[in-house]
């Protein structure tokens, strides 16, 4: 048991979707905490780029296609064979296009299968394939990164707000079923300014910023605040959501 709940020295954190904005300042702040972090992403050589920004440790860039499930199990055996161990797995891997909700016919079938494919079989997947790691140590934890379109179901498209519906569920059913040695936690942000929905500007956030009950919308670092607070402070949770959206989803 680490004598110092606050510090990660010694943990491995594997961070899928670590070259996006908030894959990125995770593991800036999770490696701040004293965690080898290992960045996957899409392309190596960004991947690479992302390893390189963060501070000095023993990190790891990755190449893993969230929505293929051959791909996730090949990274939990590299990092597997890399450190022997991995303690913390973070799922901000995702995309989404919008799609007004009324428009039935534009989210056609082949966009939803992959909307689900990436932001919720990919997830699920994810924690299947590193299961045995986590589990090995008796102290796992996931994160995943959901949405509040998960609960107000106002996202960019109505897919999106399923697939992210259907993580809060996961939490809670792996929350269960993975206990003791495996908690699952979910990180549900508003309008984050990372450019991941195509088309959002900064006229857009600035709307978000008036109708938030804090005024302005999130930034990368506050969903990665929250997730390094899942590994240190809130150890005594699992199975639930946390949602960091400046009371966006009280309006």
């Amino acid at each position: 048991m680490n004598p110092n709940p606050s510090s990660l020295s010694g943990k491995v954190a594997v961070i899928l979707g670590g070259t996006g904005g908030i894959g990125r300042a995770a593991g800036n702040t999770l490696a701040q905490f004293g965690a080898s972090v290992v960045l996957a992403g899409r392309n190596a050589d960004t991947a690479a780029g992302a390893v390189a920004a963060l501070p000095a440790g023993n990190h790891l860039a990755a190449a893993a296609q969230v929505g293929d499930s051959a791909s996730l199990r090949a990274l939990a055996d590299q990092v597997g064979r890399h450190y022997g161990r991995a303690d913390i797995l973070v799922n901000s891997a995702g995309f989404t296009r919008a799609i007004p909700h009324a428009d039935l016919d534009a989210l056609d079938d082949d966009l939803i299968d992959e909307l689900f494919a990436v932001n919720w079989r990919g997830q699920f997947a994810a924690i299947r394939a590193f299961a045995p790691l986590l589990r090995a140590n008796g102290d796992g934890l996931v994160v995943n990164v959901g949405s509040i379109a998960g609960r107000n179901g106002q996202g960019s498209n109505v897919a999106y707000c399923a697939a992210k519906a259907g993580l809060d569920a996961m939490a809670m059913s792996l929350g269960r079923a993975l206990a003791p040695q495996i908690r699952v936690l979910n990180v549900s942000p508003g309008v984050v300014d990372t450019g991941f929905v195509p088309g959002r500007d900064a006229a857009f956030n600035e709307r978000a910023a008036r109708t938030t009950p804090l005024r302005r919308v999130g930034q990368a670092q506050d969903v990665a605040d929250a997730i390094a607070a899942c590994a240190t402070s809130l150890r005594f949770a699992t199975g639930t959501t946390f949602v960091v959206d400046g009371g966006r989803l009280l309006g």
